[in-house]
Parts: C-alpha cells; structure tokens; sequence
C-alpha cells in the first residue's frame, strides 16, 4: 500500500495503486493482465482473452439500466519505462513507486504509467463499484500500445457488443477528444565500415538532462532531440575544425520509439589536442544554454574517460553519419489547415543504437492526413538515397476521423460543463490513440476520448493532476448515468 490509496475517489486510487506494484512495461504485461483476470474471474464476470493478449470483461446493466445502449470502456495495459539516470529500477522486475507532491501524484524517478493506468484503473474501478449505475458495459484492454498499438491492430471483429465507446487515454482535464493522428515507424540503416582505432586519445560525449516527452504531445514545445543536437554539435566541431584529425566508434541515444530522447553518447577517437574538442564542446555547450535557458534548463554537454575502443568507423562511414542525422528532418511539418492550433504532421527520431554492423535510426511518423504521413516517406526516401542508407517503414496505423455530430459526444459536453462550470474544449489531438484503428474494425462505434490531467508522460517526470482525476471520474460515471436508450 502506498499513500495514493488515501485519495479520493478511492475506488479508481486502489487501483491505480494495485497496478503501479505490478510491473508492466510494453511487450511486459503478462503479470498485470492475469492479475486481472484472477480478480474478474473472482469476481464472477464473464472475462476472455484473445489471440493477441488483448482482455475483454463484460458487466451487466444495474437495475434500470438494461434498456440503455451498451458501453464500451477502453484502456492499454502497457506503460512506456523511463528512468533517470543514477535510479536504479528494473522494470521487469520492480513497482512503481507512486508518491503525492502537492497537487500531482509522481514516482520516484520514474515514469508513473498514469499513461494508461489512471484509465485503466477507472474502468476496473467500475467494475468493482456496486452503488455505481451503468448499463451493459464491456472494459477492453489492450496489449502493448505503446510499441505499436499491437492489441488493437490485432483485435478481432464480432467480439465487443458494445455500441457507445470511451476510450480513456487523453491527458488533459477540461477537453473531450474525437480525433486523432495515424502514425507509422520508419527505419533508417546506415551501413557501418570499419577500421582499427590508431588514433592516440579518445573521449565519450555525453549530452543529457533534457527534458524529453511525449513525442507526438510535446512536439511542438521545442523541447531538444538529444540525437539531433548530438549530430549538430558534430557537424559544427567538423565543419569549424577541419584538420582536426577525429573518427566516431560508437554513437547512440534514446531508448523508444515514442518518447523524444533525453540523452544521447558518442565516443570519439582523435589525434588531436585533447584541449581544442574540450573548448569546442563548452563553447556550444554556452551557446546551447543561452538558446534553450527556459526549455531545457538541465541540458548538460560534457566529456568523460571511457575505455579505449579497438575499431571505428572509416572516414566516409564518419562524415556520412554525422551528415545524415544532422539533417534528418525532425519535429514539426506541418500544423493542420482544419484543426486551429494543432499540429498536422510530424516525425521524431526516437532510438539510435548499433545494430550488426549498422546503425539503426527509428522514427515515428505521425499525420492527420495520409498525404502528411507519405509525404514524410519521401523525404526520409530521398535522405536515404543520398546517403547510401536504407530506409523502411512498417506499423503504419490509421487516423481517428472527427465525427462532430456524436451522440455521446453532445452528452459529454452538457455533463462536463456542469462539472467544471464552463465548457469544455472539443479536440483533435496530434498523438496515436487506438480509437482510429478499432473504428476500422468497428465501424458503428460511436466514440470519444477523456482522461485527467498528466504531464511528461513517456519521461520519469511524468505527473498526473489529482483534482483532475477527481473532475474525470465525475465526467465517466455521469456519462454512464445518462446513456441514452436503445
């Protein structure tokens, strides 16, 4: 037990409490799923798996309700594991550990899996309720969202009954959202030569302390790629140190697809004076503090001592590394002609590692639009072409199309303005939400999506707003209070 299960509303609190003590990072979810299955079988409710993991539990209506249309609760069982630097937490292993600061629930150096738990223990929360009324209601929870929305690409069609869905997965307090962007991974391979190091010093430089984030949510804030701004102080140290005699032997950064990288490493063997790549790197570390004093007030640009590697990359692979990241696009393409302050299309390089004499960028494109989405295919296409590397693109899932007559939706809205005393905003939102590809599947749906306040989610400095989940679970249990007849 942990101080969480003290806050109200209790019921969704315990849960999220029960969930945090189980680890379960994305491709991880095993043991959280059958804990969950236990309980609903226990509990007596019809509860089934599918062939990809995903669960499906099914409670009758409450006395009075059975002529309402039937709802759909959805939440993803996976969280993306995150942490700083110097904690040391195995997510396959060890819980969260939730704690209350002022206003905001945190974990200890972790990120807080509010991103989907909060949902997730809100749907099971009413499930256990038995002085909540609702109507027929079917909680669905999917596998490994997280790493490609893999539960509800392989959900199977003809099992939920359910004609009303709300989906639990939006992050803001005072918004209601019908729609979303489509997204797909692209890889990008670099082929890697390489020589015997003969070069007398070496270094590894280290950039890090940056924010990081969710990298469809916080895309357009300008908060820094540490891959990209690890290239960009390369390709400055070459271009104004040309006879400095350098090669890379490894290059790294980030840790998944979806969040904007905190940290990325280079080790670096020279010939050269040790005292000039020192001087370049605090010179771009000051500029970098005077460009990025308020977005990333952490950020730190250093070298360390680091064991002496046998080989590194020729000359060519080092110039056309550092060229390639350097300008691989990133962040923000283009923000929507149709949707006032939102961001149409974007990508973000989330992972760089060596992979078998390659090295590996991973990407996560994301549209509002499938001409967005293909346009971005061309110019990784184009980036490629022009540096021998290879470029491919997989995982590739559906938008979520506003449907601005939604009954539910309309519902939502009187409810939630009574709630907060004003109206509440109705949002297209520029991150995957699942809703796009189970209306694929489920075409009839009538969908909206609502969740609490959480800040930096897919970071250890992941938050979630306690008065806000108070206003979020109002909203969902009079949603189910007012669901229209059959």
């Amino acid at each position: 037990m942990s101080e969480i299960q003290q806050l109200q509303p209790k019921l969704l609190w315990n849960w999220f409490d029960k969930i945090c003590a189980i680890p379960h990072p994305s491709y991880h979810e095993e043991k959280l799923a059958q804990f969950i299955l236990d309980w609903a079988k226990g509990k007596g409710f019809f509860v089934q798996r599918d062939s990809v993991g995903n669960i499906l539990i099914r409670k009758p209506a409450t006395k009075g309700m059975e002529n309402r249309k039937s709802v759909i609760l959805q939440a993803h069982l996976d969280m993306v594991p995150q942490a700083n630097e110097g904690i040391k937490h195995d997510f396959l292993t060890d819980p969260t550990l939730p704690y209350i600061d002022s206003d905001w629930v945190k974990a200890n150096g972790t990120t807080l899996g509010a991103d989907n738990g909060i949902g997730m223990a809100s749907a099971l929360a009413i499930l256990e309720s038995c002085d909540l009324s609702h109507p027929d209601l079917e909680v669905l929870l999917t596998m490994t969202e997280e790493q490609g929305m893999e539960g509800a690409i392989g959900l199977q069609p003809n099992w939920l009954q359910g004609s009303i869905m709300i989906n639990t997965d939006t992050e803001e307090d005072g918004e209601i959202y019908i729609g979303c962007a489509g997204g797909e991974n692209a890889d990008i391979n670099i082929p890697l030569v390489f020589k015997q190091n003969d070069f007398a010093n070496h270094s590894q430089l280290v950039l890090k302390g940056l924010s990081g984030g969710h990298s469809g949510c916080d895309i357009h804030t300008g908060r820094v790629n540490a891959i990209k701004m690890l290239a960009r102080f390369l390709a400055y140290f070459k271009q104004n140190n040309p006879t400095f005699d350098f090669a890379i032997a490894s290059i790294e950064g980030g840790t998944v697809r979806n969040a904007i990288p905190r940290e990325a490493f280079a080790t670096l063997c020279f010939n050269g004076e040790f005292s000039l790549l020192e001087s370049a790197v605090q010179n771009f570390a000051e500029i970098l503090r005077n460009e990025l004093s308020l977005s990333e007030p952490n950020l730190a640009l250093f070298l360390q001592s680091i064991d002496k590697p046998t080989q590194v990359f020729d000359s060519k692979t080092n110039h056309k590394i550092i060229d390639l990241i350097n300008l691989l696009p990133n962040g923000v393409i283009r923000n929507s002609d149709v949707v006032d302050g939102v961001v149409e299309t974007s990508l973000s390089i989330g992972v760089l590692k060596i992979e078998e004499n390659k090295l590996r960028g991973t990407i996560l494109i994301r549209s509002l639009i499938e001409s967005g989405r293909e346009y971005v295919e061309n110019l990784l296409l184009s980036l490629a072409s022009l540096s021998d590397a290879k470029v491919s693109f997989s995982g590739a899932y559906p938008g979520w199309e506003p449907q601005c007559e939604s009954e539910i939706l309309k519902i939502a809205q009187n409810i939630y303005s009574n709630i907060l005393g004003y109206s509440p905003k109705i949002k297209v939102i520029h991150a995957g939400l699942e809703c796009g590809l189970l209306k694929k599947i489920y075409p009839n749906l009538d969908v909206i999506s609502i969740g609490p306040t959480i800040r930096n989610a897919h970071s250890p400095d992941e938050k979630v707003y306690i008065p806000a989940v108070k206003n979020y679970w109002n909203l969902l249990i009079k949603l189910l209070e007012n669901i229209p007849q059959k």
